[in-house]
């Protein structure tokens, strides 16, 4: 990035949760560590060009211990001999947070950065703020918004979303990834303009690709509904519009913000327990029966184990040419509070049946000991209770007030609540679009994804799905086809779940968030796709019946 084309602001986004985890384990280690240590490593290499072409460097990676960083960053210049600027923005760490707590942050907005930019940094180290405040911190320091300027600080948001996951925005993890070269793609920057809005690109020369759909999926991505709140404003995700402005360039326009709700989120990790797994090879023939066998026998090695699951993943095919592609992965996955029963002995007596059980018993691993793992919790805490500090260069410790708490926002599921009065820049919303009524006519049965698009994620225990049109026909069909029970019906884990979804008629996407279908999230899952990065590309694969007419010519021939 800083060698690529012209930059002002370098962004580096470390924090994700399961990020909190390992940095908790980290911690109680060593009270000094805490930090990303890789980006001190990368800093090394670059911190001599960033000073030379004047580019500023905004980042995450102070985890837990910001000052920490902080401190090696200085000692780091001193000995490059590098004159570096450095600040932090500290009060999210929020540890000791109840009974068990490994970690507990609050999520805090771009104020404190913004601060810290103003006061001169080069570099600011944060620890658990938003991923997109990396990206609105420094735009409200470049044009001096205020801290009401709700439609800009929006924009600003919601390019920092786009931006936050990196290649995501440019044909990474892309559900059309065929059309294009992405074997190397290039990382996506953000040209903020004064008003808000913004150009998504990337360094000419660079691979990959920036178009509507690449920006459409990452915008859809671990989000839940229309109101993408935040410490700093809440963004309306439903009055985003998308333009094609020039070979991958992709404006960003017409984004409103709300006041934030007077509450900032708390993430919260702890150490859920011990597990452990085996993965037993079923070859051939009478995989059922194999199946039923090695449960049987091992039974009574379960009996005393909190939690068991087992899962047959059957990846065989008939008369196939390669021992591989004959055999199917029955998985035994373990949990339980104490380490014991979870521990070398049981994955041990898995193994000793390899004389004694079905034909051709083999495993994927040897025995192995329990290993801890992680859940994540959150909740929410008065913003005002929360001590975020900028912590300038030299020194000066300056409180960051939060923005003055407004009436609570209802529950993403419910309806957008009414317009604000007309002083706030908001009133000036536009009315959602109709949607026409879908095609009729001739339907062929084909995977969802010959017409539509999909990306989703996880937050926390709860996963979403994304899923877009590229035309206005296939967008009409899919508002009315895809409703909560098409969705159930294709994606039967979630039948039990209460699944919500919200219309953004603007992108021609619908976001279903799935509650609860990753348990406890973080490291605790034991589901097939823990984070659920591949539940969307599932969706796609599914068939249903699609009009004709919407398809081209080769996908709608029966």
């Amino acid at each position: 990035m800083l060698t690529g084309g012209p930059l002002d602001v370098l962004t580096g986004d470390y924090l994700a949760e399961l990020t909190m985890l390992i940095l908790g384990r980290d911690r109680l280690k060593n009270p000094e560590l805490g930090y990303a240590k890789t980006f001190a490593r990368q800093l090394e290499e670059c911190l001599g060009l960033a000073h030379e072409r004047g580019v500023r460097i905004v980042t995450n990676a102070g985890g837990l211990n910001p000052a920490g960083l902080a401190d090696a960053i200085r000692a780091l210049a001193a000995k490059l001999g590098v004159p570096a600027s450095v600040a932090h923005v500290e009060g999210d760490d929020l540890t000791p947070y109840g009974d068990g707590a490994l970690t507990a942050n609050a999520y805090l907005g771009g104020a404190g950065i913004t601060a810290c930019l103003r006061a001169g940094a080069d570099i600011v180290v944060t620890g658990r703020v938003t991923d997109a405040a990396l990206v609105s911190g420094p735009a409200a320091w470049w044009f001096d918004w205020a801290p009401d300027d709700w439609d800009r600080l929006a924009g600003a948001v919601v390019a920092g979303h786009v931006l936050e996951c990196g290649t995501q925005a440019t044909g990474g993890n892309y559900s059309f990834f065929t059309r294009h070269d992405v074997r190397a793609p290039g990382f996506p920057l953000a040209e903020v303009a004064e008003d808000g809005s913004s150009v998504v690109t990337k360094h000419p020369g660079t691979g990959g690709v920036v178009s509507v759909g690449t920006v459409t999926a990452q915008l859809l991505y671990e989000t839940q509904g229309v109101r993408y709140l935040g410490p700093d404003v809440t963004a309306r995700l439903d009055t985003v519009r998308l333009l094609s402005v020039g070979a991958d360039r992709i404006g960003i326009t017409g984004v409103r913000g709300d006041a934030p709700p007077g509450t900032l989120k708390v993430g919260v990790t702890r150490i859920g327990g011990w597990r452990n797994e085996v993965v037993f090879v079923l070859t051939g023939l009478d995989i059922e029966a194999k199946e039923e066998l090695v449960r049987a026998q091992l039974a009574d090695a379960l009996r005393d184990v909190a939690e068991v699951d087992w899962t047959l993943a059957r990846t065989d095919h008939a008369d196939a040419a390669t021992e591989e592609t004959a055999s199917a992965l029955l998985r035994l996955v373990v949990r339980d509070p104490s380490p014991d029963p979870v521990g070398r002995g049981l994955t041990a007596a898995a193994i000793e049946l390899a004389l004694a059980s079905y034909p051709g018993f083999h495993v994927t691993a040897p025995p192995g000991p329990a290993q801890p793992y992680g859940v994540f919790t959150s909740a929410e805490v008065p913003a005002a209770s929360v001590p975020h500090t900028a912590v300038l260069p030299d020194g000066t410790r300056l409180p960051v007030a939060p923005v003055a708490p407004v009436a609570p926002v209802p529950p993403a599921v419910a309806p957008p609540p009414p317009s604000p009065a007309p002083s706030s820049p908001a009133a000036t919303v536009p009315p959602a679009p109709t949607v026409p009524p879908g095609p009729t006519g001739p339907t062929v049965r084909r995977p969802l994804g010959a017409l539509v698009g999909a990306r989703s994620g996880d937050k926390g225990g709860d996963a979403n799905v994304g899923v877009w049109a590229e035309s206005d026909a296939a967008w009409a069909w899919l508002h009315a086809t895809l409703t909560v029970e098409a969705f159930q019906a294709l994606l039967p884990e979630t039948a039990a779940l209460p699944v919500a979804r919200h219309v953004l008629p603007n992108l021609r996407a619908l976001n279903f968030t799935v509650p609860g279908l990753l348990g406890d999230g973080v490291a605790s899952g034991h589901r097939f796709d823990p984070q659920a990065k591949a539940l969307g590309e599932w969706l796609r694969a599914r068939h249903t019946d699609i009009p004709v007419a919407l398809l081209p010519a080769p996908e709608a021939t029966p």
